[in-house]
């Protein structure tokens, strides 16, 4: 096959059609110049044997060129592929599982095939940017079906060939090029939702010569520039269902009490899509019989990941009254021996400490649990301090608030704003452990 001309710049035409076939749960036709790839993305149930019971999947991938798919017809795979084949599948399959969170794919391993059906060069970088769109395709059909309620692709992944071609930094080599190649290359990257770039690996090799530091810089630079420029058209082929990628997982909180939504929604930021348990039509009411505010909310954000099959929030929190030995404590929103009677538990409250000294020193503390499926428990613990007053101040917050002096604030958390309550509360520093958590690492 003779080369095409292009500048040593340009990619060859891509073209990428979705939906090639009908039986798989995505399907793609990837062709990049001369060089054609079918890619198909097909789930099953189950894991292998090292993952299961650990509540996460499995993405696997394989390879083969079709004999026709050369000048001179290449045998099939035997029992025994060969050696590159191997090479080139478990690229891909790194390659993939680079872009994904497979702790929410639940316990199911996805398969994607790739079959090159015309081979002009780059066969293993097509059939990466190629499996990544059928990956896609997949997914969406999953989640428009219920079966998964998260987006396990968090990043977009691609592939290109760059080389020495005549001593000229080339990208996307065809097979012309890559025959008489100086220097080939191989660069798979990846994009998160913030649009920030990562490699996923680069394989260099001299063919006929050792390479420079310029030139490698160089190479670094075309391959980059070609990535991005398949990135959009991935994008491109999947219309609508590029949503996918990247897309923020759902965070479903065990309360229907409106003002400790509103304050966890402003507390918790952009990096869950959070809903309240009657937004997705889920009736739960788990006996809390924890002797702590940790064993509470544990019980909680397990029952309801349970249901929801998606991550769960949930907190148990009280007013713990040092002359009363720690109560309320755990026992705080049913004082008076009613779930939810403000006022009672108020009244109740006054009354214990009718024929005790001021000041009546207390804080509020909060136990706040994420569970995830396929990842470890975060349980923190926040506090704030204060006092009991003798009367009631402010027509804000809810509970206790309006007999809370806060320390940090100097007034009662009835009279404080939102913003300020939630800048010192117990429950927003519960949920700052938690965000401390996840950006050491625990996601």
């Amino acid at each position: 096959m003779e080369t095409t001309e292009r500048a040593a710049d340009a990619l060859r035409l891509v073209r990428i059609a979705p939906d090639y076939t009908e039986m798989a749960a995505g399907s793609v036709l990837i062709s990049c110049g001369r060089t054609r790839v079918i890619c198909t993305a097909s789930v099953q149930e189950g894991v292998p044997g090292f993952l299961k019971g650990k509540g996460k999947g499995w993405l696997t991938a394989e390879y083969a060129m079709l004999p026709g798919s050369t000048p001179q017809r290449k045998a099939r795979d035997g029992v025994k592929k060969d050696g590159r084949g191997v090479e080139i599948q478990r690229l891909i399959g790194r390659s993939l599982r680079a872009a994904c969170d497979l702790t929410r794919l639940g316990e199911r391993t996805v398969y994607i095939d790739c079959d090159v059906i015309q081979a002009d060069g780059g066969t293993r970088t097509a059939s990466i940017t190629g499996a990544f769109v059928a990956l896609c395709l997949a997914v969406d059909r999953l989640l428009q079906q219920g079966v998964l309620v998260d987006s396990p692709i968090v990043r977009q992944v691609a592939a290109v060939s760059v080389g020495v071609v005549d001593d000229v930094c080339t990208l996307d080599l065809e097979y012309a090029q890559d025959s008489r190649a100086q220097v080939d290359m191989n660069i798979v990257m990846t994009r998160d939702a913030d649009g920030a770039l990562g490699f996923v690996e680069v394989q260099g090799t001299g063919e006929g010569r050792s390479y420079t530091r310029g030139e490698l810089d160089r190479l670094l630079v075309l391959g980059e520039k070609g990535i991005l420029e398949l990135m959009d058209a991935q994008t491109a082929a999947l219309g609508e269902r590029a949503a996918v990628i990247g897309k923020k997982p759902r965070l479903v909180l065990a309360s229907n009490n409106f003002g400790k939504l509103r304050e966890l929604r402003q507390m918790l930021g952009d990096r869950f899509d959070v809903f309240s348990m009657r937004e997705l039509g889920i009736q739960m009411d788990v006996e809390e019989t924890g002797e702590t505010f940790e064993e509470n909310a544990l019980l909680k954000a397990h029952a309801l990941m349970g249901l929801s099959r998606c991550a769960t929030l949930a907190d148990d929190s009280g007013l713990c009254v040092d002359q009363l030995g720690g109560r309320p404590g755990v026992h705080s929103a049913r004082y008076c021996g009613v779930h939810g009677d403000d006022e009672a538990n108020n009244r109740l409250l006054l009354q214990e400490l009718s024929d005790k000294p001021a000041p009546h020193r207390a804080h509020y503390g909060a136990a706040v649990a994420l569970c995830r499926p396929g990842h470890e428990d975060i349980v923190v613990y926040g506090r704030c301090d204060g006092e009991i007053l003798g009367e009631y101040r402010g027509e804000g917050g809810f509970g206790y608030d309006p007999l809370f002096l806060s320390d940090d604030l100097g007034v009662t958390f009835a009279e404080a704003s939102p913003e300020a309550k939630n800048g010192v509360s117990h429950r927003a520093r519960a949920i700052a452990k938690v965000l401390e958590a996840l950006e050491a690492g625990h996601d």
